[in-house]
């Protein structure tokens, strides 16, 4: 969908949806409502039970059955109804993605926490992740946008997803659901609930699921051997709710959930080779020479990736099992007018998620079923409060603590194809030519003509040298780049990593108090303060069995690596150097050990006026300073970078005071918002204008070999020689700015309209530094960053949903008839913003038709999910290793002089057209 296309359709549903609510705004007494049985909105957004028109803070609330209508079963679904918040899923969905206004931590990297915090009954969840399982029973959602810290345990700088579910309830009841669709797919769905005593109330809610995959995998001849993507998994959540008096509630929840997938496939998405044209611009080469080795090894390279076939290694199908459990406490004590609140919780999350890291048909890296992720979180929050002054001021006073263990055993392996494709890689060459034809290359890539053709690269350095450089140079070429190249191509199957272990011991801290003074009856001053400390101790055990990285560092190459007059030998030396040991490491990263530990503490804090001229109109400025707490990138491959280099030094020493180079510093952001909320019985309007700082913004990027984590500042004058500027001078790295509104009307009866516009403009600096004392340049793999738009972040985003239940006849039978829809303007899904990674605008729908019985006691609904099939990837990447020059072969370095760009870039693609049938009871 282009720009202005995508502005008409947008600028067209909402003009449809505001006149629709206001032309019928004195037809019903009856107050807007989140069901279909007008109740008033309620939300717990400020730790205060109040209707959302009543609450100074940007936040939308999604209902149990607006999820029900949407086919919502986790967080990613709300996309969909919540237009500032963007969830995605990556290579594995124990780290997902979330945005809020354009802002949120991307990628597969378990060092980093979200900067949109997700909270389930209270509970802190660790990383994004966890909600990507199923949800059960569900109240409602509240998606709070901006920093939260004076309200909630654990701090968020973007936003935060708050999940509230279903309690027990003192009075028998229960409901079931089946759903069959197409891929073979199955949902069994129950609840029950009811009383044990007039005080004790129990509830037991699960879900089954399991559908087929939405990728096919095919060998080199086309025909299938298998699926990935798939769904297999189950959930169940038992709670107790125990009342004894008026002032006593304690309520007990545990829950499990056990998925066992084959998650996730990644299609590729670019496979050209293309080559800077005067006056800008490209043209493509007849062929990619990486692919081209590739095909040699088995690989296929689909015309059209949403055909949604893939090619992998066999034997390295994709693996994904995750075993997530936990029990929480929540105690609420009246005690003479204080409420009293502690919410204890044990969460154990464990995933492990291997096979093909290559994502082609060639054996090139896979991680080993040992590889795995485990969190251990134990949180504890207390919180008093009350009302004092004769209710002048409602006060909130807490404490949270937090104590999280976090284990990675990451084992990424060299498969049997490997060596090979490094060698015919080199040999191939980076700049705007190669001396190999397709078919040479793909008989180097299958080993047929491998050794023929590294005694010919050697023959053609040799004869390209000057006479005073070969005649001292010549003996060594001949012997250690031929050898090397030698010893490259044949680094067994199975080299790598034999247990590489990273430790991760977190401990937080927090006292905070949030503060309502009723200035007037119409005036309210709200202050909260927060004082937060975060230590973390980090320590790596690293084993590995490359022999080949040894033999290669006693040979004559590492000479040969750094000798400039060499030319493109003294590359091809450094490469071979580089690609025997990357992502293996050196003998020096062999049996290493190391150790680290950082502490920090900050202040955040709120401030927010809110002034109600009318009972149905509220108006607020706020202030919020935000934090996220620092912590240590669990990527080794950067171990020894200092931010200058974008791979490391192999052969150089390694000690403890390399860890340095994996730390990152706390995220801060300062967040400006105005805001009108506007509610009549039959409709309502919300509207907010922000403004959100972030410095030291925590960026997470793969640069096609490892994960590239750096801190993103703005620089207010030039940059100097090395790319850094004086302490003085920096600023905000990151400023997200926009509007936001949401809509919502009951103009007839059982009839419910809602719409939401969101314009937010996340942009990064001019200029950029990697510290926030501007003496780290950035990165060079983040080369594009400098005065662009976020990854993830779409400018527009456009959502709308209708629901309209009908009486049929005068019987108590009701039908449904709903959908919704979200657009979406153009957006870079790659953190480090290459241009092959842009997504056109799209649109997405869903829609629900059924038939529901006297009271909704049955219901059977026909459903569909993106109705209209729309293609989109998720996240894209760069296809490790696939490439002439890791991290930087890009179409966006032509500007910079670059003679080619070769990378080949694969991506996630969301979920293709699903439908199928519900049926519901319930009694």
């Amino acid at each position: 969908m282009n720009k202005k296309n995508f502005w008409l359709l947008s600028a067209g549903l909402a003009a449809v949806a505001a006149p629709m609510s206001i032309a019928h705004a004195q037809e019903t007494a009856e107050p807007v409502a989140v069901e279909d049985n007008g109740a008033v909105i309620i939300v717990t957004a400020t730790r205060r039970a109040s209707p959302l028109s009543d609450v100074p803070i940007a936040v939308s609330a999604v209902s149990g059955q607006a999820m029900q209508n949407s086919g919502a079963s986790d967080i990613r679904s709300l996309n969909q109804l919540a237009p500032s918040l963007l969830v995605s899923s990556t290579g594995s969905e124990a780290n997902a993605s979330a945005r809020v206004r354009g802002i949120g931590t991307v990628g597969d990297n378990p060092g980093l926490e979200s900067s949109v915090a997700v909270f389930i009954d209270g509970v802190y969840r660790s990383r994004t992740g966890a909600g990507l399982n199923e949800l059960g029973e569900i109240e409602r959602v509240e998606v709070l946008r901006g920093p939260q810290g004076t309200l909630f345990g654990r701090n968020a700088s973007a936003g935060l997803i708050n999940v509230i579910s279903k309690a027990p309830e003192f009075k028998l009841g229960g409901k079931a659901e089946v759903t069959y669709g197409n891929y073979d797919f199955w949902r069994l769905a129950g609840r029950i609930t009811g009383p044990v005593s007039d005080s004790l109330a129990l509830s037991l809610d699960g879900v089954w699921s399991k559908r087929d995959g939405f990728f096919d995998l095919v060998d080199a001849s086309g025909d299938k051997v298998g699926e990935t993507n798939d769904r297999d998994r189950y959930f169940v959540r038992a709670q107790a709710l125990f009342e004894p008096t008026d002032a006593l509630s304690i309520r007990l929840i545990g829950d499990y959930t056990n998925r066992d997938e084959s998650c996730c496939g990644a299609a590729y998405i670019e496979t050209r080779e293309r080559l800077p044209v005067a006056g800008g611009g490209y043209s493509t080469a007849p062929f990619n020479r990486i692919s081209a080795i590739l095909a040699g090894q088995g690989s296929v390279f689909a015309s059209d990736p949403y055909d949604r076939e893939l090619t992998i290694t066999e034997g390295r199908n994709y693996v994904s099992k995750v075993k997530d459990w936990g029990l929480s406490g929540e105690v609420n004590y009246d005690l003479d007018g204080v409420k009293l609140t502690s919410i204890t919780a044990y969460r154990d999350y464990k995933s492990q998620d291997y096979g093909d890291y290559d994502y082609s048909g060639a054996d090139l890296l896979y991680r080993d079923p040992n590889t795995y992720r485990q969190f251990k979180t134990f949180t504890q929050e207390l919180r008093a409060q009350g009302s004092a002054f004769n209710d002048v001021l409602d006060w909130l006073v807490g404490g949270y603590y937090a104590n999280e263990r976090l284990t990675l055993e990451d084992n990424i392996v060299f498969g049997a194809d490997y060596g090979r494709f490094a060698a015919c890689r080199l040999m191939a060459g980076a700049g705007a030519n190669s001396n190999l034809t397709a078919p040479q290359l793909a008989a180097c890539g299958s080993g047929l003509a491998t050794q023929a053709l590294i005694t010919g690269t050697q023959a053609q350095l040799n004869a390209a040298l000057t006479p005073a450089v070969g005649a001292v140079q010549a003996g060594a070429i001949s012997t250690g780049l031929g050898n090397g190249l030698r010893a490259l191509a044949a680094i067994p199957s199975g080299t790598g990593d034999v247990g590489s272990v990273y430790r991760q011991k977190s401990e937080n801290w927090a006292l905070f108090t949030h503060n309502i003074i009723h200035i007037t009856k119409q005036l309210d001053l709200t202050l909260g303060l927060r004082y937060t400390h975060e230590s973390k101790r980090f320590s790596a055990d690293l084993n590995n069995n490359n022999a080949t990285c040894a033999a290669l560092q006693a040979s004559s190459l590492p000479t040969l690596g750094t000798t400039p007059a060499l030319g493109s030998a003294a590359a091809l030396a450094g490469g071979i150097l580089t690609l025997g040991c990357l992502g293996n490491g050196s003998t020096s990263l062999n049996a290493l050990n190391l150790n680290d530990r950082i502490s920090d503490g900050e202040f955040s804090g709120t401030a927010v006026l809110s002034w109600k001229p009318l009972d149905e109109m509220l108006v607020y400025g706020s202030y919020s300073k935000g934090y996220k707490a620092g912590g240590y990138n669990l990527d080794r491959f950067q171990l020894g970078t200092t931010g200058v280099n974008p791979v490391p030094a192999f052969f150089s020493p390694r000690s403890n005071a390399d860890v340095t180079s994996l730390r990152f510093a706390a995220e801060k952001v300062d967040a400006f918002e105005i805001g009108l909320k506007y509610t009549q019985p039959k409709w309502s309007v919300n509207v907010a204008a922000f403004r959100q700082e972030f410095k030291n913004f925590q960026l997470n990027t793969f640069n096609g070999t490892s994960f590239v984590v750096q801190n993103i500042n703005g620089c207010d004058s030039g940059l100097s020689a090395g790319r850094t500027c004086d302490s003085e001078d920096v600023g905000p790295g990151l400023i997200s700015q926009g509007v936001e509104l949401e809509l919502a009307a009951s103009p007839v009866r059982n009839v419910r309209l809602t719409g939401g516009f969101t314009y937010a403009r996340a942009k990064f600096a001019n200029r950029l530094v990697g510290s926030g004392d501007g003496s780290v340049p950035l990165d060079p793999a983040l080369f594009l960053l400098p005065g662009q738009i976020n990854s993830q972040a779409p400018e527009v985003v456009t959502t709308v949903s209708a629901s309209w239940t009908p009486a049929l006849g005068s019987s108590g039978l009701s039908a449904l008839f709903y959908i919704d829809g979200r657009m979406t303007s153009d957006f870079n899904t790659g953190s480090d913003l290459f241009p092959e990674k842009e997504q056109d605008g799209y649109a997405v729908f869903n829609a629900r038709v059924g038939i529901r019985g006297p009271q909704q006691r049955w219901a059977v609904e026909f459903w569909g999910q993106n109705i209209f099939n729309q293609d989109y990837s998720q996240v894209a990447f760069s296809s490790p290793l696939q490439s002439s020059s890791p991290g930087t072969s890009t179409t966006g370095q032509f500007a910079q002089g670059a003679p080619m760009a070769n990378q080949l870039i694969s991506a996630y693609l969301a979920e293709p057209r699903t439908y199928g049938i519900t049926l519901r009871g319930s009694f």
